[in-house]
């Protein structure tokens, strides 16, 4: 069986999500004969590459309400992040354009390390407070993942990547997503959002034996 996962670096649903269903392909039966593969996606591609404005202004204009507000929403979610053993330190985040992020996981995936090098990615945006659109910071966090450092930084300075992302923002249009994390579990069954562990466990179950029962 194979998923297809859309998320954005920047997205902290995303975060929970593939978070969540990491814990439930743990304890999947069947968890060797699944294939995760990572798709990228941009909520917002304007966002500038330096950080200018703190991922609470960035909510309060969003949804027209008060940057306190916005303080607010962001404790309930790292409520949730804590509840999966993950740290949202949401003041400290360093809201960039998420393009280069997105092409270093394209690169990671050549070398079959696609899965840690996006969570490395997550975890620097909203635990470290690391700026992800930075070559530096990225081939660190590359090194971090397992990659060659040279091989990284070259990938990310000669720009390499940029249409396999666009490809990937392309094919989630022709999907009509809007919105992410968004699941495709074997090109036919559709889950948007983090539905939570035990959601995406009972999910793996239903449509294991589904394609299973058809097979059959």
């Amino acid at each position: 069986m194979k998923i297809d996962i859309w998320s954005d670096i920047a997205c902290p649903f995303c975060y929970l999500g593939t978070t969540q269903l990491t814990h439930a392909l743990e304890t999947f039966a069947h968890k060797d004969q699944v294939q995760v593969v990572h798709h990228s996606f941009q909520l917002d591609p304007n966002t500038p590459f330096e950080p200018e404005h703190s991922i609470n202004a960035m909510l309060a204009a969003k949804r027209g309400i008060s940057e306190e507000q916005a303080d607010q929403m962001n404790q309930q979610v790292g409520q949730m992040f804590a509840g999966l053993g993950l740290t949202m330190n949401h003041h400290d985040a360093k809201l960039v354009n998420t393009l280069h992020g997105h092409r270093l996981v394209h690169f990671a995936a050549e070398h079959g390390l696609q899965q840690p090098m996006l969570a490395r990615l997550f975890k620097a945006y909203f635990t470290d407070g690391l700026n992800t659109a930075d070559t530096d910071t990225l081939v660190q966090l590359a090194v971090e993942a397992g990659l060659d450092p040279e091989a990284a930084r070259k990938a990310l300075e000669s720009g390499a990547y940029a249409a396999e992302v666009q490809a990937d923002i392309n094919q989630a249009a022709q999907y009509g997503i809007h919105g992410v994390p968004f699941f495709v579990f074997d090109n036919k069954y559709a889950v948007s959002g983090a539905q939570g562990t035990q959601a995406l466990s009972q999910a793996l179950e239903q449509i294991w034996q589904e394609l299973h029962a058809a097979a059959a």
